[in-house]
């Protein structure tokens, strides 16, 4: 989900439309086994946050095992040495492990010339499968929300639209093994890719980040399922992220984030105060331009990245409603492509940047806010103060 080695705890890809194509076409290559899963998951009112136990189901077509691979032997013995593990449990696990050649694929990098567009991307987020799990999910959860927002600052709102966009609540956690996931991304990452090297070295961290935390848990590390980038749980977490941040919100002695809807929801709300969420301040504004003195080159230049006082902003034909004015922080101008139409803008602040940690994208960012209101709004229609 990110463009460069994220501390993202999802999935670690462009910060593009492909993660999201990727993501559906995933869903539609194996509906016959995750949608009978979110069939049955989806629509209880009396239960409506859905376990996220691995399911029993097909999984994807699996090719040669690692332990054929001498070099992914030799890794296994160097990770069981550097995190003193049992060497022949980690033979095991990584012998075990299958080689995914539609990982590989579908880690390629995108054809040049994709387009972005931003309508086209909300639509798939923003909608009313999403919107009505995550009244459920809000409802459900109220007073874990009200919890973590009071100890981390979070409103309710940006956790919601960030569970919802990741895996619509538990409905869709992913249906690879992580271990196969991990190590076809380890020893087959694509050549191809012009940063192939770098996200080799990645994907083989978290498989060991993977190894530690199913031995340190007492997990069977061959039943985890997740993504095909090797992220779990409803808020897909990446193995290293779920080390770092993950933590025991409900206060049972164990941190589970297949399971426990409140476990999600503090882990979630403390990742975003290691990335410097800042309680009260808006993620973004509403900005035009005065045509007449716009300088768009340098208004982009820093991408998301919070750069400019709201003075300077101003000073270069930003526009910003009377709100925006007072705000002490610095600024990015987030640029929304829409193919070949007019693009749309927002004025970033730093907790707009915060989310794109989550995710290395402005387009993931904006569909986590504008789902997680969509979602506010129903709650209120729903349960009026």
């Amino acid at each position: 989900m990110s463009s460069v080695v994220p501390p993202s705890p999802a999935l670690p890809t462009s910060g593009s439309f492909r993660g999201v194509f990727i993501a559906l076409l995933l869903i539609a290559s194996y509906s016959l086994s995750t949608g009978t899963f979110a069939k049955n998951t989806s629509t209880s009112t009396k239960n409506p946050t859905p376990k996220a136990k691995q399911p029993p189901n097909k999984l994807p077509a699996q090719g040669r095992p690692y332990a054929l691979r001498d070099d992914a032997m030799q890794l296994a013995d160097d990770i069981a040495a550097r995190r003193d593990l049992d060497r022949d449990w980690v033979r095991k696990a990584v012998g075990e492990a299958q080689y995914l050649p539609l990982i590989s694929k579908l880690m390629s990098p995108p054809a040049q010339g994709t387009v972005k567009n931003w309508r086209v991307y909300r639509s798939r987020f923003i909608d009313p499968v999403r919107i009505n799990a995550g009244v459920a999910f809000w409802q459900a959860h109220r007073d874990a929300l009200a919890r973590a927002q009071a100890q981390y600052g979070v409103p309710p709102e940006i956790i919601v639209g960030i569970i919802g966009v990741e895996t619509i609540y538990g409905q869709q956690v992913g249906n690879f093994r992580v271990i196969d996931a991990l190590a076809t991304l380890t020893f087959d990452f694509p050549n191809s890719h012009p940063r192939a090297r770098e996200r080799r070295e990645y994907f083989q961290s978290e498989l060991e980040q993977f190894l530690s935390l199913a031995s340190r848990t007492g997990q069977d590390p061959l039943a985890l399922r997740g993504s095909f980038a090797g992220a779990m749980g409803l808020p897909q977490f990446m193995p290293s992220s779920w080390s770092k941040y993950a933590i025991d919100f409900d206060g049972d002695g164990k941190v589970d984030l297949f399971n426990s809807p409140t476990d999600v929801i503090g882990s979630v709300a403390n990742y975003f105060r290691a990335f410097n969420w800042q309680a009260g301040m808006p993620t973004h504004y509403t900005v035009t331009f005065d045509a007449t003195r716009v300088n768009l080159d340098v208004l982009l230049a820093p991408d998301i990245l919070p750069t400019f006082s709201v003075a300077r902003f101003t000073a270069l034909g930003a526009v910003l409603p009377e709100a925006a004015l007072g705000h002490t922080g610095p600024l990015a101008l987030v640029e929304l492509q829409n193919s070949g139409g007019e693009p749309n803008y927002v004025a970033g602040t730093e907790n707009f940047y915060a989310i794109t940690r989550y995710n290395w994208s402005s387009y993931y960012a904006m569909a986590v806010i504008e789902l997680g209101q969509a979602v506010a709004a129903a709650v209120r229609i729903k349960s009026p103060p």
